[in-house]
């Protein structure tokens, strides 16, 4: 079970591409290697959708991400649910699960604050172009939310590498609503495993519950018996 294996698993969370070992039970492992890189481990709604997600086989033999807003993190898995790295994200501003109707149009001084949302859910994730020509992991295209690296234009100010690597998790929510990662992992892990076909990204909600954003995990619980009270 996904679960057990994510229950003793440690990934690092850096600006380097995670280094892998596999155990017996064929679980990736990466020890930090700097007192930069900090241990993360899945949250129980991590762990749960996870494990949904490998039973059922939901992602298609695809590759897919987990993402939880709560933890600011991502999971990353290959097509067979191999739990392959764990990493720091950062996120959107403003908490909520659905974004704005038509804030995929608007340019980036248009978006008010509220509408800096991570909308939440199951999506079919594929590499394509935003504006100036950058190469973008487009997880929710019609909103313009992708998957990128830490943008270079990025202010300053934002001190985003820092929140990236801090402990908190509440500083983690500085972008637009699109989801940053660490470069590294972006270029070595998350780009050869999705440049192919694609895949799929879940994002945890902020609000809603995980039977609302997610359906099919009320019917896996019920089959499984591991339904919630």
């Amino acid at each position: 079970m996904i679960s057990q294996i994510l229950a003793g698993v440690a990934l690092f969370a850096a600006g380097v591409p995670p280094v892998s070992k596999a155990t017996p039970q064929g679980a990736a492992v990466a020890a930090p290697t700097s007192s930069t890189e900090a241990a993360l481990s899945p949250s129980a709604d991590g762990a749960r959708v996870a494990d949904w997600i490998a039973t059922s086989r939901d992602n298609h033999a695809l590759p897919y991400a987990v993402i939880d807003k709560h933890d600011a993190s991502m999971m990353l898995f290959d097509g067979r649910g191999k739990l392959l790295a764990q990493v720091p994200v950062l996120l959107g501003i403003a908490p909520g699960d659905d974004a704005t109707p038509g804030v995929g149009s608007k340019k980036l001084g248009e978006i008010g604050p509220a509408e800096k949302t991570t909308p939440a859910g199951r999506f079919l994730a594929k590499f394509g172009y935003a504006a100036g020509r950058q190469r973008v992991l487009w997880v929710d295209y019609t909103n313009s939310v992708a998957i990128h690296p830490i943008p270079g234009d990025a202010a300053k100010s934002e001190n985003r590498r820092a929140r990236m690597l801090s402990p908190e998790v509440d500083d983690n929510r500085i972008t637009f609503g699109c989801i940053n990662v660490p470069k590294a992992f972006y270029a070595s892990n998350l780009r050869p495993l999705f440049e192919k076909k694609g895949g799929y990204v879940y994002v945890l909600p902020d609000t809603r519950s995980l039977e609302d954003v997610f359906p099919r995990l009320r019917v896996h619980a019920l089959t499984s018996g591991k339904a919630s009270t």
